[in-house]
């Protein structure tokens, strides 16, 4: 069998990782755009819930499916439809097909991340694997970056289609570089997917997302549908895990989260995404809608969260190889708390640089955490197993955002609309903060006015942040465990689970790791 051209395919996964790091913060920039030439602006929200929503309920299922059946297979899978995806999107002629591309986009990028991030747990040892995920953080750092002014860019000057039309080239090069030079031997025998388990936790996060961004939209949460859907996610939730008790090769083991490493990563995963996406999208908001900025300086405020989460996560890889996983794990969140305590003073100040220097230190925690989740998590189990594993740590993040975000943002407009009960009609109408040409308009009692609601609701939306973060600390504190990176590679290995024991130890697994390498 050919060995695995392990330079080649680094550049196909750095493509990949590019590609979904690039397409996460180029969209939003061409979207007014893309509203006045199509219309819809109802269906606006859904553009990008629809990409959440398959994006966020297939990161099991492509995890598991890799450890099945290899992660080339899955890669090539994920791309592909990422890439037709892409390009239906750029020939979309009314809304509601762009809304139905975007899903099909997200089919795809839910299986590029987790089966890049396992490729190269595959083929690095774990301290390659601590220097090379700095790496891949620091390209994606810069392609989400450099997504808002690419995105102006080609919008200004050629066509917001080409916003789409750019995943193709990099899509087809990652594919073609994985296809020729990626060789791993799958142990070859019949699987039992796990169908039942997919549709009802598919659909149960499905109902619980759209429940919570309909909430957000401003549906109350006793309406009957919000009701309806609350529940149906609750029962659909009972039943998986009901149900993966009981089938030979689940989608998403339960029995992974006993291994201490990972049930801990995963509950902090939940907490530190969902004050992550607490950040990212409600800064941006400060600055348009309180300090009466524009669109390109509310991107400058949040562009250091990348900028810093890139450059911790370089340093995060030799913390990890000195010190072990805790000292990043726990200096990342320390980062993190105290990003969430300078974010409270920026609704009281009218500083920009209090704003950017939260979202700084915020991407510093993000950067020394969410290497050593990941790292930790792929070394805790074996070849078998590292897809899912990886897959769990990052779909945690994702559904805790998804649903901080939308709780959060539930808190902000219950607290506005207290607020502007009483004021005159003319300073209720927030969304004209955000447009610099109708909020010229307004009289300065007004916009005052809805100036001092906003600030006042954001105050306590940054308060939820600052109480998601110290909840993390406090699981990191008492829950992550001791010891270096061999103590714990020790206890992974003799794990109290029979079935943990023999999924790590699986036939050929040591042999893939090898040639692989």
């Amino acid at each position: 069998m050919r060995q695995t051209n392990r330079p080649a395919v680094v550049a196909a996964v750095m493509l990949g990782t590019f590609l979904a790091a690039l397409d996460t913060s180029i969209v939003g920039t061409a979207m007014p755009t893309v509203i006045g030439e199509l219309s819809g602006i109802s269906l606006y929200s859904w553009v990008f819930s629809a990409y959440l929503l398959t994006s966020t309920t297939t990161v099991p299922l492509y995890g598991r499916l890799a450890d099945l059946y290899g992660r080339k297979p899955l890669f090539l899978a994920a791309a592909g439809i990422f890439v037709v995806g892409s390009m239906l999107c750029g020939v979309a002629q009314s809304m509601p097909q762009l809304v139905a591309f975007r899903a099909l986009q997200g089919l795809g990028a839910g299986g590029i991340i987790p089966v890049t991030l396992t490729i190269v747990g595959d083929i690095f040892s774990v301290d390659e694997r601590a220097r090379m995920q700095g790496i891949f953080s620091a390209v994606w750092g810069t392609s989400a970056v450099a997504g808002p002014t690419i995105g102006g860019l080609i919008v200004d000057y050629v066509h917001w289609r080409w916003v789409f039309y750019i995943n193709l080239p990099f899509g087809i090069a990652s594919t073609v570089l994985l296809w020729l030079f990626l060789h791993e031997r799958v142990e070859r025998r019949r699987h039992a997917i796990d169908y039942a388990g997919t549709i009802s936790l598919t659909l149960s996060i499905t109902a619980l997302l759209v429940a919570l961004l309909e909430v957000g939209e401003g549906w109350a949460w006793l309406d009957p549908l919000i009701v309806a859907a609350l529940g149906l996610a609750a029962v659909l939730l009972a039943y998986f895990v009901w149900h993966e008790r009981r089938v030979p090769e689940p989608i998403l083991p339960l029995e992974l989260f006993r291994t201490r490493v990972i049930g801990v990563s995963a509950v902090a995963g939940i907490l530190i995404g969902g004050a992550m996406f607490g950040v990212t999208s409600y800064l941006p908001l400060y600055v348009q809608g309180v300090l009466l900025g524009t669109a390109v300086t509310a991107g400058m405020v949040v562009a250091p969260n990348s900028l810093g989460w890139s450059l911790a996560s370089i340093v995060s890889g030799r913390l990890i190889l000195r010190f072990g996983y805790r000292t990043a794990v726990v200096a990342g969140v320390t980062a993190i708390v105290l990003a969430s305590l300078l974010i409270q003073a920026v609704p009281r100040g009218e500083s920009l640089w209090l704003a950017v220097a939260a979202a700084g230190t915020f991407g510093i925690g993000m950067g020394l955490s969410a290497t050593a989740f990941i790292i930790a998590a792929q070394n805790a189990v074996g070849w078998a197993e590292r897809g899912i594993a990886t897959a769990a740590i990052t779909f945690s993040r994702t559904i805790g955002g998804a649903v901080g975000v939308a709780a959060l943002g539930t808190v902000l407009s219950s607290t506005m609309n207290a607020r502007l009960a009483g004021l005159p009609e003319a300073a209720r109408d927030t969304n004209a903060l955000l447009d610099p040409a109708v909020r010229a308009t307004l009289p300065p009692g007004a916009l005052d006015a809805a100036r001092s609601a906003l600030a006042d609701a954001l105050g306590l939306v940054y308060l939820g942040v600052l109480a998601i973060a110290l909840f993390a600390f406090v699981i990191v504190l008492l829950g992550f465990p001791r010891g270096s990176i061999a103590d714990l590679q020790a206890v992974a290995a003799a794990p109290e689970s029979p079935d943990r024991a023999a999924a790590t130890t699986a036939p050929g697994a040591g042999e893939r790791m090898d040639e692989a390498r």
